[in-house]
Parts: C-alpha cells; sequence; structure tokens
C-alpha cells in the first residue's frame, strides 16, 4: 500500500512540475508579447502550446489551478485561446505569416466578440501567402460578420479591390522588361537589410539588424547603419559606419546632404510595446560623425513619432514621416525648409493628395524625372506597403501611381532609391522588400529595360464607316472593360464616340448593343457578365445624347462563339477566346 501511494505521490509531483513549467511559459510569452518582443512571445507561446497537449487535453488545463499546486504568487496570464491569437499576431507582427495562417484560421472558431480581427488578419496572411482566391473569401467572410463601420471594414473592402488588382499586375504583358535580383549574402545578412541609400556611385548606405558580435547580449540585434561597396547588383565590404549610437537605441533610416557633411537618421526605442522614435542630425568628422543630436520641435513635435529622413537634391528641404496634429490619418510625409546651417523650418504636411488616413513613409525624390517615390499601405495596391510615384513640386503634386508587379509584391515594399534616368527611374535602383522571407526586409536590386520606341502607327481607321445591314452583327473593335466586371475602360472611348456620330448622321435608325464572353467562368455568370456589359455600352451613348428609344441591350454570355475556346487537342486557345470575348451592335428592323 505505501508503494502504491509513493507512486501517487511521484506521479502527482510531476504533474505538478509539468503544470508549472507550463504555467510559466505562458507567463514568459506574455510577458514578451507586452514588451513587444515577438519573436520571444512566439517561442513561449508555442512552448505552452506544446507542453499543455503533452500533459492533459487542451480544454482541461488551468494555469491558475497550475500555479496554486505550487503555492507562488498568482500572475494573471491568458487563456489558452488567447494565447493561439497572440502567437498569431506575433508572428504577423514578425511578418511570418506562413505560421500565422494556421494560428488565425483556429481562431476563427473562437467567440467573436473577443477575437473580431482574427478573420480580417486570416485573409490578409492568405494575401501574402499568394492564396488570392482563399484571401477574397476570407475578406468576404469578415465583412459579412463586421458591420461597424470602421478602418478595419474599409481595410477589407479595400483588400478585396487589391486582390482584383493583383490579378491584373501578375498578368502584365512586360513582365520580361524587369529585372529584380535578391542582394548578395554579404548585403542580406540574418536579420532585416532595408533603407538603402546612395552615398556615392559606388557606396551604399544601408540599415541592418544583423548580429553585432561587439554588443553586449541584449543588443546584439539592434538597428545600426552599415556601407556596402556596390557594382552591377552585387554588393562587398561591408563596414559599420562609424555613428556614436547609445546600447540600447536603434538607429538606422539616413540621408546625407548633397555637400557631404551633415547626416540626419532616425533613432527609436520600444517603451511599453510602442515604438517611439525621433530625427537625429550629426555632422561629418574625418572618416567618423559627430554624436547625433535631435532636432527641434519644428520635426520632432513633442508626444509623437518623426522618422526617415530624406534631404532634397537641392539640399533646402528636409522630407520626413510623421504621425504629429495636422495630418491625415496614421504617419504623413511632411516637409520642412532648411536655412543655411542646415536647421528645419516651417513643417509644412505634403497634402491630401498624397497623404492618405492611412501610412505614407520613407519618402524618395528622384531629381532625374522630378519624381517622388514614397511606401503608402492606403489605395488600390498589390497589398501591405507599395510604392507609389507622384509628379510635382511642393505646392502641387499629381494623384500618385502605384508602380505595379514586380515593383510591388503582395508583401511589404519599403525604401526605395535608384541612379536612373529621367526616362527610366527604375534603371540602376535598389529597394527593400519582405516578398521572399519569413520575417524581415531584404535588399533588391532592381532594372527595367525601356525597349525602343517604335515609329508611330499609321492613322487608326474608323470603327464605324457606314451603317451596316439591318439585323447583321458588326464587332467594335478597341472596346474593353476592367477584369471580371463591366466598367467601361477609358480606351474604349473612341470607338464609342464614331458609334455616337453614326447614330447622329442616321436619326432613324435603331441598335442594339450586345456584349459576349468566352467559355471561361459559369453560364450563369457570364450571362450577368455580358448584360452588365451591354447596359454598360448603352449608358455611355445615352450620356452622349442618344435617345433610349433607338437603343437596347443584350447580353448573350457564352453562347455565340465566333471562335474556338480551345484546340482540337483540348488545349486553351487563347485566340479564339480573346475574339470570343468582344461587343457587337446590329441594326434593328422598324
Amino acid at each position: 500500500m505505501q508503494k502504491i501511494f509513493l507512486t501517487a505521490a511521484i506521479v502527482f509531483a510531476a504533474m505538478v512540475a509539468r503544470a508549472q513549467f507550463t504555467y510559466d511559459y505562458l507567463k514568459a510569452a506574455d510577458h514578451y508579447y507586452k514588451k513587444a518582443d515577438y519573436h520571444s512571445a512566439t517561442e513561449y507561446y508555442e512552448k505552452y502550446l506544446a507542453s499543455r497537449k503533452t500533459i492533459i487535453r487542451p480544454a482541461a488545463y488551468n494555469p491558475y489551478t497550475a500555479q496554486t499546486l505550487s503555492k507562488k504568487p498568482v500572475t494573471m496570464v491568458s487563456s489558452e485561446q488567447q494565447a493561439i491569437y497572440y502567437l498569431a499576431e506575433s508572428y504577423r507582427q514578425l511578418h511570418n505569416y506562413k505560421k500565422a495562417a494556421p494560428y488565425y484560421e483556429e481562431a476563427l472558431e473562437f467567440d467573436k466578440t473577443q477575437f473580431p480581427l482574427a478573420a480580417f488578419h486570416y485573409a490578409t496572411a492568405l494575401r501574402a501567402l499568394e492564396k488570392y482566391e482563399a484571401a477574397e473569401k476570407a475578406f468576404s467572410y469578415f465583412l459579412s460578420i463586421h458591420e461597424t463601420q470602421d478602418e478595419y471594414r474599409a481595410a477589407a473592402e479595400r483588400e478585396v479591390k487589391n486582390l482584383r488588382f493583383i490579378v491584373e499586375q501578375l498578368n502584365k504583358k512586360d513582365l520580361n522588361l524587369y529585372s529584380l535580383q535578391k542582394g548578395t549574402s554579404g548585403i542580406n545578412s540574418t536579420g532585416a537589410s532595408y533603407a538603402p541609400v546612395w552615398l556615392n556611385d559606388n557606396t551604399l548606405v544601408f540599415t541592418s539588424t544583423r548580429p553585432d558580435s561587439g554588443s553586449s547580449k541584449n543588443y546584439v540585434h539592434l538597428n545600426r547603419v552599415y556601407q556596402a561597396a556596390v557594382s552591377g547588383g552585387s554588393a562587398g565590404n561591408i563596414s559599420r559606419v562609424r555613428i556614436p549610437q547609445p546600447k540600447e537605441e536603434h538607429q538606422g533610416v539616413i540621408s546625407v546632404t548633397p555637400d557631404g557633411n551633415t547626416l540626419f537618421l532616425t533613432r527609436w526605442k520600444i517603451v511599453d510595446g510602442k515604438k517611439i522614435s525621433a530625427i537625429y542630425s550629426s555632422r561629418k568628422i574625418g572618416e567618423a560623425w559627430s554624436e547625433p543630436v535631435a532636432l527641434d520641435e519644428q520635426v520632432n513635435a513633442s508626444g509623437f513619432n518623426a522618422q526617415q529622413p530624406y534631404v532634397m537634391p537641392d539640399g533646402r528641404y528636409l522630407l520626413y514621416a510623421s504621425d504629429r496634429k495636422g495630418g491625415y490619418g496614421g504617419f504623413d510625409l511632411w516637409y520642412a525648409e532648411l536655412d543655411a546651417q542646415g536647421k528645419p523650418m516651417n513643417s509644412r504636411n505634403l497634402g491630401s493628395t498624397v497623404n492618405t488616413t492611412y501610412n505614407e513613409q520613407a519618402p524618395f525624390f528622384h531629381a532625374a524625372s522630378g519624381v517622388l517615390v514614397f511606401s503608402s499601405d492606403g489605395g488600390v495596391g498589390m497589398g501591405g506597403y507599395d510604392f507609389f510615384y507622384s509628379k510635382g513640386g511642393f505646392d502641387s503634386w499629381e494623384a500618385p501611381v502605384n508602380f505595379g508587379y514586380p515593383v510591388n509584391s503582395v508583401k511589404d515594399d519599403i525604401y526605395f532609391t535608384s541612379h536612373g534616368t529621367a526616362k527610366n527611374i527604375l534603371q540602376d535602383a535598389w529597394l527593400a522588400s519582405d516578398r521572399s522571407a519569413d520575417c524581415c526586409l531584404e535588399l533588391f536590386s532592381l532594372n527595367k529595360v525601356v525597349p525602343v520606341e517604335p515609329p508611330p502607327p499609321p492613322p487608326v481607321p474608323e470603327v464605324v464607316k457606314e451603317v451596316p445591314p439591318v439585323e447583321t452583327p458588326k464587332v467594335l473593335e478597341n472596346v474593353y472593360y476592367d477584369f471580371n466586371v463591366a466598367t467601361l475602360k477609358p480606351e474604349s472611348y473612341p470607338a464609342l464616340d464614331e458609334l455616337v456620330d453614326m447614330l447622329n448622321k442616321h436619326p432613324e435608325i435603331k441598335i442594339e448593343l450586345s456584349a459576349h464572353t468566352d467559355s471561361k467562368g459559369s453560364d450563369k455568370f457570364n450571362q450577368r457578365l455580358s448584360e452588365a456589359r451591354a447596359k454598360s455600352v448603352v449608358e455611355y451613348l445615352l450620356s452622349k445624347g442618344i435617345d433610349a428609344a433607338r437603343l437596347q441591350s443584350k447580353g448573350y454570355g457564352a453562347t455565340q462563339p465566333i471562335a474556338p475556346n480551345k484546340h482540337e487537342d483540348g488545349t486553351d486557345d487563347p485566340e479564339g477566346r480573346q475574339k470570343n470575348r468582344r461587343t457587337e451592335f446590329k441594326v434593328l428592323k422598324d
């Protein structure tokens, strides 16, 4: 009997010890999560979930009970569901969407009032993993359960548009003109490498979290400034830039004045899980730099963040990103004049044409082409942060344009620099992106070939020369719609204007406008799409003053092909499908 009691006591003690380990893992994970040390948090949440499953059934473990068994002071820790969700969040913060996705998917089964954004972040992860169809379904699901009109609903609606933009970009016909190469292992070491800046024609300065063996244990992976000798897309001779740096603060994202004597940079630290950043300046001293000094309130507004400085090529202005008051939401791009001593004055917002209610960051100005480049997570794009460009000046900027694929990816693309020409900003460029990494930004060299312009084409013949015979369909060439929707593209207007001209010259005739699709997709979808497209053409003609009584619209879906959709061997026939996707008109009998 004593042996039985002894065995039971040993088993009970082992269970208590293992339960204590499980509790300690969760306690440590919560601690690191609150400090925004997401890498450490993932390690301990994973240990907690693994140890929990080997001790007892998942739903039965209660860390508070385990703690009372050990007779130690109770520290409130997360529930099991919170641990799963926080683990997903931690991986998302590390941009490791592959590991985040399954935990978000598990969280979809939890109480939606406690985890209202699980579906949103799950969809974002699927988009980052290039699972576009699944991502669109996930965003649609989120929209169906999240009725609150807030930033997340607006973001989900924008993401649906993004997914359609992605499909369009991946099918661009000029992708062969781009060359995008990841930087060599020297410039992309362990950790992040980003924020490329040309110091001179052959020296690239960048920021990196690569391990520094000369630092104390807790500060090995701080952000620091490095430089590399670059030639033809390859980099070597990596070395630390000699800028004084506190051992506990991050430092990087620099810009140097045209005379090479003043350097602006960002310093930041994490306080209670929040990043606090400010911009500093440093003076050249031989081959090194002086102790950086924080800029005044003109840039570093009290209680707000300033980061990512960029000195304009003429040396007269400093661009930067800030979440200070007076912006449009999130981080905005701002600019300040620089006096003769390089001191910023009169900070002003770049304006609502450039800035959105989301985040605009990492400005760069390409002097040769007069183009402002920046990254934004607002507007329609590939997803995450995308590169946009805008022409103009501080008084007036044109509407920003997304660079599209492959300059942008479905992950984060932020920090850009270029030695390109006035006609080709994408020549001899470098950018940072986490497109091919599990966690961190990496540096890529980018080149786009600008093809030699062919001689101008001969004049385009009129689309409608004369009235065709009654009940004889005539194809309207050069009529285009947005992908899989009925919206007319502006390129269609000249062809439709020819039809308007014919109708004005012959007011006695009535016509039917019809639209046709290829055989891809369901019959129901093709029928609806063709009907909607035919109505779009009629609406355009009505807007030009044509009487509605003279117009009819008709959608035929894929029922009237004029070419085969497939070859005889069953393979796809792209040319045949292209002919079948058409818009026609015919003159009707009286």
